[in-house]
């Protein structure tokens, strides 16, 4: 770990704010609501789910500019628009403002996700010491679950910041004044947590659950594995944890990539992590949802009447679109793309052809009318207007959102196996081909690293800032410089929010601190 001095160190104030009033209220939300754990009976070990499901409770309740923020900056995504959220906007062209709220956010709301998960880790360790036979080893099967969501907290961390607090109690002061830990030392905490985890877990897809359906199992804990070793660029380490997926014969990709994205797609055998949300099929009374508006078109006339629109923050880029056209792509360009009459005029206007089965109506019947922040909108977190519950009239309401999928692994894998890692398990022509047949697409051979990353490019576009990670994860930074937009080497990390480095004491000097922070992370040895 390195060790900054004292004034450094207290910037994560807020860290230490959130952990204290987490202890004092010894509360952690679950789906019925709050869960009082003092009241709790260790003794019963038959509520030791309550806190897991409070965790999984936690790792999906986002806030809306988190999947924004962490997948922006790609050149297969725009920021829809300027004016309202200015800042966002021009965060996407790499001219970053440490005072934007949704930086602080971000940090924020992650962090006081790792000290719940932590409380909740403290609360089955609670419940061990009382556990008998099974029990005992269902109390290790939930430290380790929720040992996965915390460690899915870190790397999204450690990919924006580099540099940061690896944190695994409630209570973090000691951890904080140990210092922040390097990109790299998380990476490898997240590999250590995993491969202590895998055992414990249960040997199943997370579909095959019965207990928590959809919860994590030792594959979603591979693919954490293998996504820190490809952050590490330690691609036998990447082929050896995607292997194991491929090898256990469980996972396949969903066959309708368009109802993929959408409720008959849900939990589907392709998911190896996925956020669920539900209204429990009734027009009123509790939901749980995403707000899934930022990423919708401002106006259009859907199919099934009184279906509100989105905001229009999220949009497909031109680059994306014209690759997409270029190869000539069907199925993933008209699921991952919603197109106005005034985004497919601008495409024309370019010299394309657009192919005949690109409309401003989707294939479920809403139509996406013209409107000023966007030429397109994102097709993956779009819901079909048909597919919300009678009653519920939320853009999206009630659609999960996957993380990680087994298409995401397969080109995991294939890519390490370009990169001249020894194949644990198919050829890396044999994993691209899977996700080309899917897609409609005729197979190649011989693939190589640019096939690989192009396959990414269409099949992983809009999902959680992939591309942009790949790009500067390869060095391949002047594809991220596109349309006015100028990418250099000190864009790649967003610089800490000013929220937290305005925690220094008083006595520290008044100097620009977050570029003194940055600095003396960045020379620390």
């Amino acid at each position: 770990m390195k060790r900054i001095e004292k004034s450094i160190i207290l910037s994560v104030f807020t860290i230490l704010a959130l952990a204290t009033t987490i202890s004092c209220s010894d509360k952690l939300d679950t789906q019925e609501g709050q869960l009082n754990t003092g009241d709790l009976d260790y003794t019963n070990t038959d509520d030791m789910i309550d806190p897991v499901i409070g965790a999984y409770h936690e790792f999906a309740t986002r806030g809306w500019e988190e999947p924004l923020l962490l997948g922006v900056r790609g050149d297969d995504v725009n920021a829809g628009g300027e004016g309202d959220q200015q800042p966002f906007a021009d965060t996407d062209r790499f001219i970053y403002n440490k005072d934007y709220w949704m930086y602080n956010s971000l940090w924020n709301v992650h962090y006081n996700d790792i000290v719940n998960m932590n409380t909740a880790i403290l609360q089955v360790e609670n419940f061990k010491e009382f556990a008998e036979g099974d029990d005992i080893a269902r109390a290790d099967q939930y430290i380790a679950e929720i040992s996965v969501l915390r460690a899915w907290f870190h790397l999204n961390l450690a990919r924006v910041w580099e540099d940061v607090f690896i944190i695994t109690s409630n209570q973090p002061s000691t951890e904080v004044e140990n210092g922040v830990a390097s990109k790299e030392e998380v990476m490898q905490f997240i590999i250590d947590q995993m491969d202590m985890a895998i055992p414990n877990l249960p040997d199943a897809r997370p579909n095959e659950r019965t207990d928590i359906p959809g919860g994590v199992t030792r594959y979603t804990a591979y693919a954490l594995k293998a996504l820190a070793y490809q952050e590490l660029e330690n691609y036998q380490g990447v082929a050896d944890a995607a292997g194991a997926i491929i090898n256990s014969g469980k996972f396949s990709l969903y066959p309708d990539f368009y109802q993929l994205f959408k409720k008959p797609g849900e939990l589907s055998d392709e998911s190896l992590l996925e956020m669920q949300y539900s209204d429990f099929g009734s027009a009123t009374g509790d939901a749980v949802y995403h707000l899934y508006a930022p990423f919708g078109p401002q106006n259009w006339t859907p199919e099934r009447e009184n279906a509100s629109s989105g905001w229009g923050f999220y949009e497909p880029s031109m680059k994306f679109i014209k690759f997409m056209i270029d190869r000539n792509e069907t199925v993933r360009l008209e699921t991952s793309v919603l197109f106005t009459d005034r985004g497919i005029a601008e495409i024309e206007d370019d010299g394309y052809t657009m192919p005949s089965f690109v409309s401003n109506t989707t294939p479920s019947g809403d139509v996406i009318n013209d409107y000023a922040r966007a030429l397109f909108a994102s097709g993956k977190h779009y819901l079909p207007s048909v597919q919300l519950t009678d009653g519920r009239n939320d853009y999206g309401a009630g659609k999960n959102m996957i993380v990680i999928r087994y298409a995401e692994i397969l080109l995991m894998y294939a890519e390490a196996v370009t990169q001249g890692a020894s194949a644990t398990a198919i050829s890396a022509d044999a994993a691209v081909n899977l996700v080309r047949e899917r897609a409609d697409l005729s197979t190649i051979s011989g693939v190589t690293q640019q096939d690989v990353l192009d396959e990414k490019f269409a099949e992983l576009a809009m999902e959680w800032g992939i591309r942009y990670y790949d790009m500067v994860r390869l060095g391949k930074t002047e594809e991220l410089s596109y349309d006015g937009r100028s990418f250099s080497s000190g864009d790649q990390y967003l610089p800490y929010p000013q929220a937290q480095v305005d925690a220094l004491p008083l006595n520290a000097t008044p100097v620009d601190r977050n570029t003194a922070m940055n600095n003396v992370l960045r020379q620390l040895n």
